[in-house]
């Protein structure tokens, strides 16, 4: 493989490691020679995020038909083999997310998720809703069919999803975006909204919010300004305001009421309490 790029490399490979893996759980093989071997680095990868509103436009410039995927992929997320993998048992309208509990893999079909975190509830925004419920009521499908295969049982073929995609995209003037980097997008979309970064890497199936921090922290924009002034204004001691106690001499003699006596009264105050200074007179 000299002269190729790491990711050429890696994108031989991948292929190769799920054969190997599956000639493994047969008992066709005891050893996996595509294990510890040495890569070159992957340098140099550019995260490609577009703005919500440029987002929008991609979902626009689609066919009806072809909407719902990429809604799915833009805002909520999902990895590739978890989307060839979905049903419509998975989709809880009422309860607004998408319960993520597999994925396809490419040799083997219908697969559990790799790791525990990959089992996830994921929210819908209301485009995502808005989008499935229209696909759902085109394609007629539900239960255990799948919601974006090619069949109610066979998945997509990724490079048809895209095909088509593309041709919209280009007649539309935009650039094509890939699966991966919808993730990408959708992921920065929670964080730039400001939700939980523990909640952000149990919807992007990350096992560890660390993971989640050294892959998008740097998306986080004024981060130390942001901590400088909360531990400002943590550790400011707060200035008291000081109490002013106002009373007005009245004649001791007369307790009555000033409504029956028409003598001014005037109710002490502490300056600190919710309520104004309040004169009583009567009427």
């Amino acid at each position: 493989m000299q002269g190729l790029s790491a990711s050429t490399i890696a994108n031989i490979l991948d292929p190769l490691r799920v054969i190997f893996r599956r000639a493994i759980r047969r008992d066709e093989l005891s050893i996996d020679p595509t294990d510890n071997l040495d890569l070159p680095a992957i340098r140099g990868r550019r995260d490609r995020i577009e703005p919500p509103e440029r987002a929008h436009e991609y979902l626009a410039a689609l066919p009806d038909s072809e909407r719902a995927f990429w809604a799915v992929a833009l805002f909520c997320g999902l990895r590739r083999g978890e989307l060839r993998g979905l049903q419509w048992t998975n989709v809880d309208f009422e309860a607004g997310v998408i319960r993520v509990e597999r994925s396809w893999d490419p040799v083997e079909g219908p697969v559990d998720v790799k790791t525990g975190a990959g089992r996830r509830a994921v929210p819908m925004a209301f485009v995502v809703r808005r989008e499935l419920m229209t696909h759902k009521a085109r394609t007629g499908r539900e239960g255990r069919d799948l919601v974006f295969g090619r069949t109610a049982t066979e998945a997509f073929f990724a490079s048809t999803i895209r095909a088509r995609a593309n041709k919209a995209w280009k007649a539309a003037g935009l650039e094509p975006i890939t699966p991966h980097e919808a993730r990408h997008c959708a992921i920065s979309y929670f964080i730039a909204a400001g939700l939980d970064w523990k909640q952000i890497s149990t919807w992007a199936g990350h096992g560890d919010v660390r993971q989640t921090w050294n892959r998008y922290g740097h998306l986080v924009p004024g981060g130390e300004d942001t901590a400088r002034e909360r531990l400002d204004a943590f550790l400011t001691p707060t200035q008291p305001t000081p109490t002013v106690a106002h009373t007005v001499a009245h004649d001791p003699e007369n307790d009555e009421t000033p409504k029956n006596t028409g003598v001014l009264k005037y109710r002490y105050r502490d300056s600190n309490t919710p309520q104004d200074l309040r004169r009583v007179s009567a009427v």
